[in-house]
């Protein structure tokens, strides 16, 4: 017998899922990507009375309908892989629900082994559980648990190695379906190609027209005769459901609500602190009022907090940049070091303390409960524009730093919602474009100075929006993803769970888009001190008169001539280019091609642009190409595809909301 097992634990989102993953596996943690998709997998190691366990965390999903991409994996790695043991968690607080997914991977034929976490909570709202029927009635084992509180861990440990020592599965059955299931099983069965799978399953995802199963059978034997009596069924269980697969849906619930009724006790009492808070929290006028000083103040602290954190190592990797380039005395390899690859490195770790800061708060909200909430809130409204409702906290996120709010997409189970979400995102106004509409404001609208740059702010809002509709309807021609969540008890966050999920999500950042922010950062340098005569020295990066034969100019100039029509000259357009490391570089890289300080830049500018043509670069910075941090966090998430993919369009869109101002403004003036 072997001495190594492969166990998968799966369930809903907030059900503590990773909390029970981190308590069987510890630090034994092998963090990558699922094959073929950006969604990371996790997996770990734990040993119990000398057998190996190796667990894949799949991702947190309610059904294996298999319509997002967690399902997807989810469902395919169950099938395929073939784990020996499925660890199935449950919240016990919200059985019901929970049960749907439990009845799903019993019809796929898995060996599963059924946790009810939350024990403890559900002992204080009054609900006791009859464990010993439960387990009869499914007829499989069942543990019940309290992964934050470490309760039964030990017991679980036991069942895992029980259980997967005795293989078995189990069936859950339909009274008015299994004639249906027992018919076309008995066909599936004649095709020996099919007996690898499953054929109640088979049968059952027919019966719900399911197109993974569909394109399994499709090259079947049978499929002539399959084919005729599945149709007639469809049309007989059209008549009576609507649709066949909301038939079994309607099952599935008739099903969990007769086993929660035989099993489950709930004694009556007062109202629970949960029930109070929801009656406020959630209602649909005071929940929204409510919203907006919840996400102020998960912005201000992100932000706030971390400012001097990142000033702090700011002024020590500007500092470690002076002390190597008093060092050393190569200029070619003390600037190297220095204005590049320190200055990549800081780039980078500047990031540090905003990820960190905003994950903590994210996981400290989402482990009191109330991050569970704020899509149910906001869902009516972002759908008018084709947003699913857990779009709005990384768009909220984005005011800050789109980096960590692109990340923030994680917790969206739809696919297509995700990448719509993070294509839109780098049009809301980061901070670090702020400095570009504090120069240009105060140069230009000094009487108007906070409303022309809250006018920016509005700007990207109102084309985030108006784009999110766009592609909603052509590019990706589905509507938003119905909300299905989860709304867990509110509860006071464990610090241990919240500081390991922050880590995490930090870690997972600088590892993966780091290497791309310092390659972007040291390029920039290299076009900086060479040009199409040779190297010309470090002396370019602070003298104009150097700097305009490198080919960073060279780019410049070449952009001139289509940025023309909105009068910037090629000084403006190379400052653009700069500005891909990082939109606050703008400033200073313009301060350096016109050759004066940051403080004297205001007055020299004036004479370089016009009112029109300023409010018009303003715009421009504000739309154009995300920086090399935003682009490289976009590929890690979605891609390369859909970072081309935003690249270019925020390009056009940037030009024609530039051009059309400049039109505009200079009709109107």
């Amino acid at each position: 017998m072997s001495d190594k097992y492969e166990i998968a634990l799966i369930g809903n989102p907030n059900v503590g899922k990773s909390t029970l993953f981190n308590a069987l596996t510890g630090e034994n943690v092998y963090i990558g990507n699922w094959p073929g998709v950006t969604v990371e997998k996790k997996e770990g190691e734990f040993e119990y009375n000398g057998k190996k366990f190796k667990v894949v965390d799949l991702p947190g999903v309610y059904s294996l309908t298999a319509d997002s991409i967690d399902e997807i994996i989810a469902r395919d790695y169950i099938i395929n892989e073939k784990p020996d043991l499925v660890v199935n968690i449950a919240d016990a607080t919200a059985l019901e629900r929970n049960l749907y997914l439990t009845l799903q991977l019993m019809e796929m034929g898995a060996n599963i082994l059924l946790v009810l976490n939350k024990m403890d909570l559900a002992n204080k709202l009054g609900m006791e559980i009859d464990i010993n029927k439960l387990e009869k009635i499914l007829g499989i084992k069942v543990v019940p648990i309290s992964a934050v509180k470490k309760i039964g861990i030990e017991d679980l440990k036991k069942a895992i190695l029980e259980t997967v020592k005795n293989k078995k599965s189990a069936e859950i059955r339909y009274p008015h379906f299994e004639p249906y299931i027992k018919k076309i099983i008995s066909i599936l069965e004649k095709d020996e190609g099919l007996k690898k799978y499953n054929l109640r399953y088979l049968a059952i995802k027919l019966l719900e027209n399911d197109k993974y199963v569909l394109d399994i059978v499709k090259n079947s034997s049978i499929l002539g005769k399959l084919k005729p009596i599945l149709d007639d069924m469809m049309k007989e269980l059209s008549k009576k459901y609507g649709e066949a697969e909301l038939g079994i849906v309607e099952e599935r619930y008739k099903v969990i609500d007769k086993i929660v009724e035989e099993v489950v006790k709930k004694k009556s009492g007062k109202l629970t602190t949960t029930q109070m808070l929801d009656d406020v929290l959630t209602d649909e006028k005071v929940g929204i009022l409510l919203l907006i000083p919840f996400l102020w103040m998960l912005f201000k602290f992100t932000f706030d907090v971390s400012g001097p954190f990142s000033a702090m190592i700011d002024y020590i990797f500007s500092f470690l940049a002076e002390v190597v380039k008093s060092s050393i005395s190569n200029e070619f390899i003390s600037s190297l070091l220095a204005d590049g690859i320190i200055s990549g490195v800081g780039a980078v770790l500047v990031f540090f303390p905003i990820l960190a800061f905003l994950f903590f708060a994210l996981s400290f909200l989402e482990d009191s409960g109330y991050m569970a909430r704020i899509p149910f809130i906001a869902d009516r409204f972002m759908n008018k524009f084709g947003l699913p409702g857990k779009a709005i906290i990384p768009l909220v996120m984005g005011f800050g730093c789109n980096v960590p709010a692109i990340m923030a997409t994680r917790t969206m189970e739809n696919e297509k919602d995700r990448i719509l979400t993070i294509l839109i995102n780098p049009l809301m106004s980061c901070s670090a474009r702020l400095p570009i509409y504090a120069l240009f404001a105060g140069a230009f609208f000094s009487a108007y100075q906070g409303l022309v740059v809250l006018s920016m702010y509005a700007l990207g809002v109102v084309l985030a929006l108006i784009i999110a509709a766009i592609f909603r309807k052509f590019v990706f021609k589905t509507s938003p993803s119905y909300l299905i969540v989860e709304l867990p008890s509110y509860q006071i966050p464990h610090l241990n769970i919240v500081l390991k999920n922050t880590w995490e999500r930090v870690y997972s950042f600088l590892r993966k888009a780091g290497t791309i922010i310092v390659f972007g950062v040291i390029l920039v340098w290299l076009l900086s001190v060479y040009g199409p005569s040779g190297y010309l020295g470090v002396e370019a990066l602070e003298n104009p008169q150097i700097l305009a034969n490198s080919y960073v100019a060279v780019i410049g100039k070449t952009l001139s001539p289509i940025f023309s029509p909105m009068g910037w000259d090629w000084k403006a357009c190379s400052a653009l280019l700069f500005g891909v490391v990082a939109k606050e570089v703008v400033v200073g890289s313009l301060a350096m091609l016109y050759g004066v300080g940051e403080e004297g830049l205001s007055n020299l500018i004036v004479n370089a642009f016009t009112p029109v043509s300023a409010y018009a670069y303003m715009a421009f910075c504000l739309i154009y190409l995300p920086c090399i941090a935003t682009l490289a966090v976009i590929k890690q998430e979605i891609g390369w595809k859909w970072a081309i993919f935003a690249l270019v369009y925020e390009v056009v869109l940037a030009y024609i909301v530039a051009l059309t101002i400049t039109v505009v403004g200079n009709l109107i003036f």
